[in-house]
């Protein structure tokens, strides 16, 4: 048995660039824009030998979590048909709400943690939260898992 694997959750620009060729070469693979690995490789940028160096190892986020169940901590404000518009957000975007915490309002706020099946998500998480963020009843969101 191995050592345990690590993961992280680094922002794009912060990785060498031949990771991000690899995954826009699997981009172009999995949207059917070219169909071989050597017209991916050579579009990308990067060679065949990288590509099947990194290849198992980068995963755009968005593909970390997909079909799986995301914890999302909500800060609301404290005020009538909050929760029902995050809720309804959520809806709509294709997510499907599994469970709900909401604590006591503290103040002008009330933390809601609701967990989220992600598999029906019409985009990636991330586009979802920066919705919720825009949302005059969100005070702040965040990723607690998934």
């Amino acid at each position: 048995m191995g050592p345990k694997q690590k993961y992280f959750i680094v922002e794009a620009s912060a990785l060498p660039e031949v990771y991000r060729k690899v995954a826009d070469a699997k981009r172009l693979l999995e949207t059917g824009e070219v169909q071989t690995v050597n017209a991916a490789t050579r579009r990308a940028g990067i060679s065949r030998s990288a590509f099947y160096k990194y290849k198992d190892a980068i995963r755009p986020f968005r593909d970390m979590i997909h079909g799986r169940i995301a914890t999302i901590q909500i800060l609301l404000r404290n005020e009538p048909g909050a929760l029902s518009a995050v809720l309804n957000t959520l809806a709509d975007w294709g997510g499907n709400v599994l469970t709900i915490h909401q604590a006591i309002p503290g103040g002008d706020a009330a933390a809601v943690t609701v967990g989220l099946e992600t598999s029906g998500l019409e985009t990636g998480l991330e586009d979802l939260l920066s919705a919720l963020r825009e949302k005059r009843e969100v005070v702040r969101c965040e990723i607690l898992a998934g």
